[in-house]
């Protein structure tokens, strides 16, 4: 059996990077878009098109994995998209697995998430075979919110969020298996282990933190805050991953990781 020849876009961000590694226990090399052209990948801009031609010669398989979530959103991912599509069309490349977010289609509010539904749509619309998942958000996002709320003498945290977070490393096994096993449309979403308010996962920072920090419930006001009290970001019955909140901490405190990303789901 041939070994196939994959792409991955944002492959030097948190959840692309592990795509990369996955691949590579599976003993696929994959090969890595970047805008920066760093050793190690292939220069390629979604936003402007430039050098995608190259990057998918030969490819059978990409996983669709950058994104931009500032406002560079509509070119990098929906016009984006689809230069990366038309760019696979004339490549023959046989399969595009995507990775969006649970909830999209409930919090049209948010305007990120209109973007990353169009995306879906565009991704759907094209001659390439496709699979999209659906992941909730990374843990990464989460410390990243976390961090940004501590730099307060106390906590400030929207009351009644609801959320489900995974690894991020889950979700690129979940995505790299799905896209080693052909195209299968829309797959079944996936979620952490555990669905808690934004309160609780805050406690669960300053815990493992060792801080006493405050916490002040904070209601917020909106449609888009409504939707994330009603769960519109978690699947409780596709839970999927096992590493907790709190496993995902120990973790970072004890290897000195960042916990921020370079590319942005």
């Amino acid at each position: 059996m041939n070994t196939p020849q994959v792409l991955v876009t944002g492959g030097t961000g948190v959840l692309g990077r592990h795509v990369v590694e996955r691949l590579g226990s599976e003993g696929v090399r994959a090969r890595v878009l970047s805008r920066s052209g760093k050793p190690g990948t292939m220069r390629g801009d979604l936003l402007t098109g430039e050098g995608l031609g190259p990057a998918v010669k030969g490819v059978d398989t990409i996983i669709h994995c950058a994104s931009s979530s500032f406002r560079k959103a509509r070119g990098v991912d929906v016009e984006g998209t689809g230069r990366l599509l038309e760019a696979a069309v004339e490549a023959g490349v046989s399969h595009l697995a995507y990775i969006s977010i649970v909830g999209i289609d409930q919090a049209t509010s948010y305007p990120y998430y209109r973007i990353k539904l169009e995306t879906e749509r565009v991704v759907e619309g094209s001659p390439v075979p496709h699979t999209i998942l659906r992941a909730t958000q990374f843990y990464d996002l989460v410390l990243m919110a976390m961090r940004f709320l501590d730099r307060l003498p106390v906590m400030m945290i929207p009351r009644g969020f609801l959320g489900q977070p995974i690894d991020a490393g889950e979700v690129a096994g979940r995505l790299v298996e799905l896209a080693l096993s052909g195209p299968s449309g829309r797959a079944p979403d996936i979620g952490g282990p555990e669905v808690r308010n934004l309160a609780d996962a805050a406690r669960g920072y300053l815990r493992v933190k060792g801080s006493r920090k405050r916490i002040f419930d904070v209601p917020v006001p909106g449609k888009t805050a409504r939707a994330f009290r009603e769960g519109a970001l978690v699947c409780p019955e596709q839970a999927y991953g096992e590493i907790r909140w709190e496993d995902f901490l120990h973790e970072v405190m004890a290897t000195g990781r960042s916990g921020t990303r370079e590319a942005t789901r």
